[in-house]
């Protein structure tokens, strides 16, 4: 299992970071990416992810990723699992309100893990660094796009 973590300050209110962040809309343009959501979110949903944005009435094609919630506090905690066939990737975002009362904003703070779902013990060793490097840019770059998820959020209303 490999694991790395970072934080970043926005300055909107943590209800409005949830919602640009932890809102599973039909398709975030930030990231490319349609989701298809089974039933009321909260933990215990599942989902499919699709690269793209899926026409109206499109299913995400055989093999898509899936996911599940696996942790739902609002406005504070979303944990999300992605198994694909040879990995689970686990997205853990949580919010605190940074200076008293979030005068200052929210601080994010995003946790993304990797674990093998297959593969020898010696593979894995001889990976651990290139997929610790992965992992570290996976959460560098989610906190990167914390101001374009936020300002999609803003416009979308």
């Amino acid at each position: 299992m490999t694991t790395a973590s970072g934080t970043r300050r926005v300055p909107q209110r943590r209800e409005d970071v949830w919602r640009a962040l932890a809102v599973l809309h039909p398709y975030c343009a930030v990231c490319d990416v349609s989701y298809v959501v089974s039933g009321p979110v909260g933990t215990g949903t599942t989902f499919v992810c699709s690269p793209g944005e899926l026409a109206e009435g499109a299913s995400p094609r055989d093999g898509a990723p899936r996911g599940t919630i696996v942790e739902w506090r609002p406005a504070r905690v979303v944990v999300t699992k992605l198994e694909l066939t040879p990995e689970t990737w686990t997205t853990r975002i949580e919010l605190a309100d940074a200076g008293k009362g979030g005068a200052e904003g929210t601080d994010v703070t995003i946790t993304v893990t990797h674990e093998p779902a297959r593969g020898s013990r010696l593979v894995r060793l001889l990976q651990r660094s290139s997929l610790q490097r992965l992992v570290e840019r996976t959460v560098d770059g989610e906190l990167a796009k914390l101001p374009a998820h936020l300002e999609q959020a803003l416009a979308d209303g």
